[in-house]
């Protein structure tokens, strides 16, 4: 597993129509794990706006950009979409190399 340094991130912006977020979300949680099990995978997340309605924000985490390119590409990964398609109203995708990661520092011993 490659260091958190290192980490080619991706941020997914999704809107969804109002009154479909359980859907979304139940239907997000089916498809994830095949997200999750890809070799390049490092993990994902789904986050729901606080400030917007209808906003959810995906990030996910691949060992590298050529790895989330191939599952990118994939038709597994085409499947995904169009499943999630329905809910969908909108949405954009950034991508990002993760220059520095600062993990919890340690409580101070007394």
């Amino acid at each position: 597993m490659p260091h958190p340094e290192k980490a080619f991130r991706v941020l997914l912006r999704m809107e969804t129509h109002p009154g479909m977020a359980a859907d979304f979300e139940r239907t997000w949680l089916e498809i994830g794990t095949a997200v999750t099990s890809d070799p390049a995978n490092l993990g994902q997340w789904l986050m729901c706006s606080t400030e917007e309605e209808h906003i959810y924000y995906i990030i996910s985490d691949w060992t590298d950009e050529p790895g989330f390119r191939t599952f990118e590409h994939s038709e597994q990964h085409v499947k995904h979409r169009e499943r999630l398609h329905p809910f969908r109203s909108g949405g954009s995708m950034a991508t990002m190399q993760v220059v520095y990661h600062l993990p919890k520092a340690e409580a101070a011993k007394a």
